[in-house]
């Protein structure tokens, strides 16, 4: 029994001296250096460019009537269509018209005839004075009545006063229209340069822009081209349906024609400029969207610093607050450090 005792302690003792030794750790070794090379925190004056987005119109957009109601006799030009100054566009029919024509001249005769014979027989102590200058008023307001119808058959039908094209044709062939009914809704593009892009800016950028800033403009319709600009117009007062304030960028289309409503983005090169710091993209370590953290370098030992970042551009990343111009950051081996790491710099 003794024995069988004497074995089993035996035993626990091995085991337990196995196991002092299997818990061993050897102690980390802190003593390796990792090389690293570093880059000083640089600056540039970014200018502040509004990004911005609308849709195409024209500078002049033109409602087409006739200025007397009538039948409509003919509609020369289709929705979309281009036309060229003075051509005709639409008329109305002048049946009626040239009768008031007319009779406004029938009217002028008669009272000529009048006139005439009063004028004979106040020469003949017949007539009075007042007589005769009665019937010489009767005469001149016959005149001017005549005008009056002769200038509404000029605008029986109407021409264009600008090149152009239709967007919406109201009226049809046959239809009765109005004085001053729409006929036509058109977009002027007097030698193609009448094409603008209105976009819609926050006040800050409104007060940004100013008349003349160039800008560069791509079209959804267009995507392989950029297409010159400038401010033309800006709105003095805010688009209260929008929220926003209205400025309006003349393009340079060359022989390019967009549709109106056509989408399109505006990048406006403002006179306005920014500093911000500059690190090189391999700096960056666990970034994530606008977030990020860096190396730097103080007292020859590194410090994980987060910082923010404005934009990126190329290889370049442009930070808006972590960092000073003064800092020296981590550019290589950075995935090796941590805050207790020893290194030595490199060039």
């Amino acid at each position: 029994m003794n024995k069988a005792l004497s074995i089993a302690l035996l035993t626990i003792f091995f085991m337990y001296s196995c196991k002092e030794k299997k818990d061993e750790v050897k102690p980390l070794d802190t003593s390796e250096v990792i090389p690293v090379k570093t880059a000083t925190v640089g600056s540039l004056a970014l200018a502040g460019n509004i990004s911005a987005s609308g849709l195409v119109t024209t500078e002049n957009e033109t409602t087409y009537s006739f200025k007397i109601g009538g039948v409509v006799s003919g509609v020369f030009v289709q929705e979309g269509q281009f036309f060229r100054k003075g051509q005709l566009l639409a008329t109305l029919d002048e049946t009626e018209i040239r009768a008031g024509l007319s009779q406004s001249d029938l009217n002028v005769q008669k009272n000529e005839r009048d006139y005439k014979r009063a004028s004979n027989l106040y020469k003949d102590s017949v007539y009075t004075l007042e007589q005769v200058q009665n019937t010489r008023t009767g005469l001149d307001i016959a005149r001017k009545q005549k005008d009056a119808v002769a200038f509404n058959v000029r605008y029986a039908k109407i021409y264009a006063t600008a090149d152009g094209f239709v967007s919406q044709k109201v009226a049809n062939k046959g239809e009765i229209v109005g004085p001053g009914s729409p006929v036509l809704f058109i977009n002027e593009t007097s030698h193609n340069n009448n094409y603008l892009l209105k976009v819609g800016l926050t006040d800050t950028e409104w007060a940004s822009a100013k008349i003349g800033q160039k800008a560069v403009v791509t079209l959804d319709g267009y995507p392989d081209k950029k297409f010159d600009a400038f401010v033309f117009r800006k709105s003095q007062s805010s688009d209260l349906s929008l929220g926003s304030f209205q400025v309006e960028l003349k393009l340079t289309m060359n022989d390019s024609k967009p549709a109106v409503g056509m989408f399109g983005k505006a990048e406006i090169k403002t006179d306005h400029s920014e500093d911000f710091l500059v690190i090189p993209y391999n700096s960056l370590i666990e970034a994530d969207g606008n977030k990020a953290f860096v190396f730097v370098v103080e007292n020859n030992k590194v410090r994980k610093r987060p910082i923010t970042i404005e934009k990126f551009e190329n290889d370049k990343v442009f930070i808006k607050d972590g960092l000073q111009k003064t800092d020296k950051i981590v550019i290589s081996n950075s995935a090796y450090l941590n805050e207790q790491s020893a290194i030595k710099i490199i060039k």
